[in-house]
């Protein structure tokens, strides 16, 4: 019987026999059950809609809409009540058929009433465990996650208390990290998280442009300033009033412009390159940078006071070889974004594959998995990715041949997946079935492939 001190579970009691259906209301109210009933399937959906059921009890048979049409419904609905289909027993056949559809468990007629209490039971307790799981799922997300950045590691589950402390502040924050290691990712998610979530994001990469267009690309110019500047043009910090700058390797900025952001950042104001109006501001800087401004600082290219003003909040990011337990999730992150970006549908990962990705250095850090991952979805014409698919750098000593390094020739899909082919055929001395392993195909697949691209002999 249900704990009387604990609200009473609902069930939605499905049979179109009212003799049977009253038998086993009484039954079930005695158990403790609160009872609603249904004369027949097509009801299912209208009752979900007007209450919460902890469970359902639905007969396989009925006149109007049978038990397996009723659950094909509720799936596509994508209501997932745990269900326990009602069938005759020799019906068996329509059983299995039920539990492909997500029933959780059947009984059969004439009813035992304890058995059917067992089933009801178990069918509930499973249910409340899988929505703890989902809400401790969920709380270990908040706590393991920041943003879009992934990683449960412990040198990240220490980042992300600090972003989200730091994301709720307005203070000036410097990342520093290897390339590659997601700096605008994280400049993003302390924008997003933050109190300026609503205002603009603006993004400068500092190294990409030279020192006069910087200054006019951070404050702007005046029609008339340098040849070219036709007319009046608003800077970056002023497309991000109310909301956040990202410096990006702002390592690579002059001294001279250096001056004039350290003012910015002391004072709330600058001028338009060209111009004599003061244009206040209020911006959230963050700046990012892989070289190290400390040594900088010391043989005198970039500004000592610079340096406190943007590092009120310092935030290393660690490189990708000092979190080997997130590689696994961020490959398959990666995974599954360059399948839909190439239109593929590759499984996972070979293991051995992923072993070797544990063992790699990964100098370009998590910009150096993503693209390995996608040129190995583009190689790969199995359902794994295996060691063959990966560059020849991750096999020193079993490498592809060098026809096989594709990476740089500028070729097609079609021209890459020929010579993997070619290459594979020649390695295994024209064993097709040895071959087709190796390429992680059937066969036939093979067979058709050798002719389509007519490799025969």
């Amino acid at each position: 019987m249900i704990d009387t001190q604990q609200k009473k579970p609902q069930l939605l009691l499905v049979d179109d026999d009212i003799g049977h259906r009253t038998m086993l209301k009484l039954n079930l109210e005695r158990l403790g059950y609160r009872i609603t009933e249904a004369c027949d399937g097509d009801e299912v959906l209208a009752a979900l809609q007007k209450n919460l059921f902890d469970l359902i009890l639905l007969d396989l048979k009925m006149k109007r809409m049978g038990g397996i049409e009723t659950l094909e419904a509720l799936e596509d609905a994508g209501n997932h009540i745990p269900t326990i289909v009602i069938t005759a027993f020799s019906s068996i056949e329509s059983v299995v058929k039920a539990m492909k559809k997500g029933a959780y468990d059947y009984i059969t007629k004439p009813i035992d009433i304890d058995n059917l209490a067992h089933v009801l039971t178990r069918a509930l307790d499973h249910s409340t465990l899988k929505t703890e799981n989902a809400y401790l799922k969920e709380r270990l997300a908040e706590d393991y996650s920041f943003g879009k950045i992934i990683g449960s590691s412990e040198v990240m589950r220490d980042l992300f208390s600090t972003l989200k402390l730091v994301a709720q502040s307005d203070a000036t924050v410097l990342i520093q990290g290897e390339s590659g290691t997601g700096k605008e990712l994280v400049a993003n998610a302390l924008h997003e998280n933050g109190l300026r979530k609503k205002g603009p994001f603006i993004k400068v990469n500092c190294s990409a442009l030279h020192e006069n267009l910087l200054e006019s690309e951070l404050f702007g110019h005046e029609a008339g300033a340098f040849t070219g500047a036709s007319s009046r043009r608003k800077g970056r910090f002023e497309l991000a009033h109310g909301g956040t700058l990202f410096l990006d390797e702002i390592g690579d900025m002059s001294l001279p412009t250096q001056a004039k952001i350290l003012r910015v950042l002391q004072e709330g104001q600058f001028e338009r390159v060209g111009g004599n109006e003061t244009i206040n501001v209020d911006v959230r800087v963050v700046a990012a940078t892989h070289k190290d401004l400390q040594e900088m600082i010391k043989v005198e290219t970039f500004r000592q006071d610079l340096y406190y003003r943007l590092a009120v909040v310092p935030i290393d990011l660690p490189p990708l070889r000092e979190r080997q337990e997130d590689i696994s999730d961020l490959a398959n992150h990666f995974l599954d974004k360059k399948n839909k970006k190439n239109k593929k549908n590759i499984k996972g990962f070979h293991p051995e594959t992923l072993n070797i990705f544990m063992r790699y250095n990964w100098v370009g850090n998590i910009r150096e998995l993503e693209n390995t991952v996608e040129r190995a979805v583009v190689l790969c014409l199995g359902e794994q990715i295996t060691p063959r698919d990966l560059p020849p750098r991750f096999l020193p000593e079993n490498g592809r041949p060098a026809a096989s390094d594709f990476s740089s020739r500028g070729w097609t899909l079609r021209d890459m997946e020929r010579e993997m082919i070619r290459a594979t055929l020649h390695d295994t001395d024209n064993n097709k079935s040895l071959a087709a392993k190796n390429l992680g195909i059937a066969r036939q697949t093979l067979i058709n492939k050798i002719k389509e691209y007519n490799l025969e002999g």
